[in-house]
């Protein structure tokens, strides 16, 4: 299963690449553009732009939760996927009824840094077997 990480939210808004080292111990989000393009159109909206949802990162071709438990690899980062985000009163502030449609795994996954590495818009995402326990 492979895929594109599609936008890296910068603190200005801006899209910009993302490096990921020393940040070992800090979970992130991933959300997929299609979930959030099904859940605009669930609520009547053309679009809910890149970066509104409060992401980390932001992907196209990859259901995330599917990854829940694997390893994948963002540019030069590994990220464990560890489970579904769940949706929180922020997002109803984006939208009324967009938190009710992000439950039950319709949503971010969080995912911890196994590797440190950069991550740049359009680098493919390649998800990796569970780790060997």
């Amino acid at each position: 299963m492979e895929g594109t990480a599609l936008s890296v939210p910068g603190k200005s808004g801006k899209r910009r690449s993302a490096s990921l080292h020393g940040f070992s111990c800090r979970p992130g989000s991933l959300t997929g553009r299609e979930q959030i393009a099904d859940h605009a159109a669930a609520l009547g909206l053309q679009v809910i732009p890149p970066g509104v949802v409060r992401a980390n990162i932001e992907t196209i071709g990859v259901n995330l939760v599917a990854c829940v438990g694997r390893r994948i690899q963002i540019g030069e980062a590994i990220l464990l996927v560890y489970e579904p985000r769940k949706p929180c009163e922020k997002m109803d502030a984006i939208c009324s009824g967009l938190r009710e449609l992000m439950k039950n795994n319709r949503q971010r996954v969080l995912a911890e840094v196994i590797r440190s590495g950069t991550i740049r818009v359009r680098d493919s995402i390649s998800v990796h077997s569970p780790p060997q326990t």
